[in-house]
C-alpha cells in the first residue's frame, strides 16, 4: 500500500543507494516489452523519484527482440530527457536480447556489428551521461575490447558473466590494457577504488 516515493525513501534510509536498469526493456508505449513488467512510464517515474530523493541509478536498453530503430531512438531520447531533468543516472548500459536465455523464441540475436553500432550511437545520443557500459554478458571479451573503442569506458563487472562469457578479474584488466586504456576498480557509484 505505499507509495513509489515512499518505498524508495524507505529503501534508501536502509542503505539502499543505487537501482539498477537492466529491466528497463525498450520505453516506447507502443514496444510490448518482455524484458519489463513495468510500463515505461513507470519505469521513468521510478528512477526519476529516486533521483529526486538523492539516489543514483543506472539505464540500459534491452535491444534486438522485434523493435524498429524508431523505438530504440524513442528510448534513448526518454533516458537524454530525464538526464536532463535530474542528472541521476551513472551510466548507460545496451544490452543485446539473448533469445536463446529466454523463453521468448522467433528474434535473431543482435550481431556484434549492430551491437557496436548501437554502443557508439548511444555514446553520441547521451552525452549526458558520463559512462556507456560495453557488455561482457553479452558480448564476450572481443568484442568488448573493441566496443571500448565504440564509446565505451567501462565494462561492468566480472561477476555478471556466465556461461560461455565466464572471464576472470585479470582477463578483463588484459582486454582494458591491450585497447590502450589503463583499468581502474571503481564501485557501484562510480568513485575510483584504486588503479590497476
Amino acid at each position: 500500500g505505499l507509495t513509489v516515493r515512499d518505498t524508495i525513501a524507505r529503501l534508501h534510509e536502509a542503505g539502499l543507494d543505487s537501482i539498477p536498469s537492466n529491466d528497463a526493456g525498450i520505453l516506447d508505449a507502443a514496444v510490448q516489452s518482455p524484458h519489463s513488467t513495468l510500463k515505461p512510464s513507470d519505469w521513468l517515474a521510478v528512477h526519476r523519484t529516486a533521483h529526486q530523493l538523492g539516489m543514483q541509478t543506472t539505464a540500459a536498453m534491452v535491444f534486438g527482440s522485434g523493435e524498429t530503430f524508431e523505438h530504440r531512438v524513442n528510448h534513448l531520447d526518454a533516458l537524454w530527457q530525464l538526464q536532463q531533468e535530474t542528472g541521476g543516472f551513472t551510466s548507460f548500459t545496451p544490452w543485446s536480447f539473448a533469445p536463446q536465455r529466454s523463453a521468448m523464441r522467433g528474434f535473431e540475436e543482435p550481431t556484434a556489428v549492430e551491437y557496436l553500432k548501437t554502443l557508439a550511437i548511444s555514446r553520441m545520443f547521451l552525452d549526458n551521461i558520463e559512462n556507456v557500459q560495453s557488455n561482457l554478458e553479452t558480448q564476450g571479451l572481443k568484442v568488448l575490447q573493441v566496443g571500448l573503442r565504440f564509446g565505451g569506458n567501462d565494462v561492468g563487472s566480472v561477476l555478471l558473466a556466465a556461461g560461455a562469457n565466464a572471464t576472470t578479474e585479470e582477463q578483463v584488466r588484459q582486454v582494458i590494457r591491450d585497447s590502450g586504456f589503463r583499468p581502474v576498480q571503481r564501485d557501484t557509484l562510480y568513485r575510483t577504488m584504486f588503479l590497476n
